[in-house]
């Protein structure tokens, strides 16, 4: 669900095609269900629990949903509701998803909504592969992970109480909770409600969403821009120092696509139909930041700065990334369920890398180290397992500042 929307109506059609191919909603395959408490709804289906179905969320005077914005939620008319308190959604409220039967959850966000919207334009109309293709494409518009639109969006008003919250989760999150946060910034929009329609129906008639919009419509840089803002504000909400770096990746991510966005616009696009971030995973190519390959070390974890003659991360800091090693230095095999975390160490110097970092999670694979000061400062990582065996160092990287 986008955030936490409590007492939506959900209905569920299946997706059925005629004799030429095309696929529309059908007969219902459960029960409508309201949501609960904390956004969740439980299907008894009918029948077979096979095809696809069309998930649609409705709201009445009852459906509340919970602020997931920093510092509040501004409504037209009315007081703000701060973050983490219930508002009231208009009657025009909807979100749409689609999914195979088969699988366990039906995801109901902004993001969702829009792939539903560009599925339908597609000749054989809601057809699995229109879906598919739909959800991924979208993906790729936020710049977000394949399949990250499957993942269920954590609560983002409540991230200190829950575990293994991933980065790709908590931007899938974000990026949701940026259509909130445009009512915020532009008093044109009156209610998130607003912000939805307008972005699906501009796909609707384009297949597209305005990059940089044009004064009326909704723009992908406003939403990734807002989504950056709100992963900032969120880190002064957390106590978890690995939900705080996380949201450090986040912002940082969005940051880098703001950035694509703008250079494509000064290309003379005007639409973001199938644009998809360069892979800037292959560094140490890039100027002052190499790695020192002369280091003789089993372990196959081994951190590297991110590029830098595009990058938006800040003058002094270095944005780390790393795999996860899959054997232990005598050979045996590696699970993730056998790591427990990674330790960065860091200094002025390779023979002292005196200032450390931990981290307590096994699938976190960046981080950044900020308020460097002039110089040139040298990484490592090693690994730790649920045992509290420590691996040796990795191979060392360094950066100017």
């Amino acid at each position: 669900m986008k955030g936490v929307i409590q007492q939506g109506l959900v209905t569920a059609n299946r997706l059925v095609s005629d004799q030429d191919g095309y696929y529309a909603s059908q007969q219902q395959v459960a029960k409508p269900v309201l949501t609960a408490d904390d956004g969740s709804y439980v299907w008894q289906l009918r029948g077979e629990a096979d095809g696809w179905a069309l998930v649609e969320l409705t709201a009445d005077s009852n459906t509340r949903m919970i602020c997931d914005v920093v510092p509040h939620c501004e409504r037209s008319g009315a007081e703000p509701v701060a973050f983490g308190e219930a508002m009231a959604l208009d009657d025009n409220f909807n979100l749409r998803g689609a999914g195979d039967l088969r699988m366990e959850t039906v995801n109901l966000t902004p993001l969702t909504h829009l792939a539903v919207a560009l599925a339908e334009r597609n000749k054989n109309g809601l057809s699995p592969e229109a879906l598919s293709g739909a959800y991924e494409k979208v993906e790729n518009w936020f710049s977000l992970a394949a399949g990250s639109l499957h993942l269920n969006p954590p609560d983002l008003t409540r991230l200190d109480e829950l575990k293994g919250v991933s980065a790709d989760a908590l931007q899938v999150a974000v990026a949701n909770a940026a259509f909130l946060a445009l009512v915020n910034n532009n008093a044109q929009w009156n209610n998130i409600s607003d912000v939805v329609n307008n972005v699906a129906t501009q796909i609707a008639k384009t297949g597209q969403i305005s990059l940089m919009g044009d004064g009326e419509n909704v723009a992908l840089a406003d939403l990734v821009s807002a989504a950056a803002v709100q992963a900032s504000e969120l880190q002064t909400k957390v106590d978890s120092s690995v939900i705080s770096q996380r949201l450090v990746v986040t912002e940082y991510r969005n940051v880098q696509r703001f950035k694509t966005i703008a250079d494509v616009y000064s290309e003379d696009d005007t639409g973001v139909a199938d644009t998809e971030e360069p892979d800037t995973s292959d560094d140490n190519s890039t100027g002052d930041i190499v790695a020192d390959n002369g280091t003789d070390n089993e372990t196959s974890e081994r951190p590297a700065t991110k590029p830098g003659p595009k990058d938006t991360v800040p003058v002094n800091a270095a944005l780390l990334s790393w795999t996860a090693p899959l054997t232990r230095e005598n050979g045996d095999s590696l699970t993730m369920g056998d790591i427990a975390g990674f330790e960065v160490v860091y200094g002025t110097s390779e023979e002292n890398l005196d200032q450390s970092l931990a981290i307590g999670d096994a699938s976190i694979d960046e981080l950044l180290v900020d308020e460097l000061t002039e110089g040139t400062w040298y990484f490592a990582i090693r690994t730790l397992d649920t045992d509290g065996n420590r691996s040796r160092l990795s191979e060392v990287v360094y950066k100017q500042i």
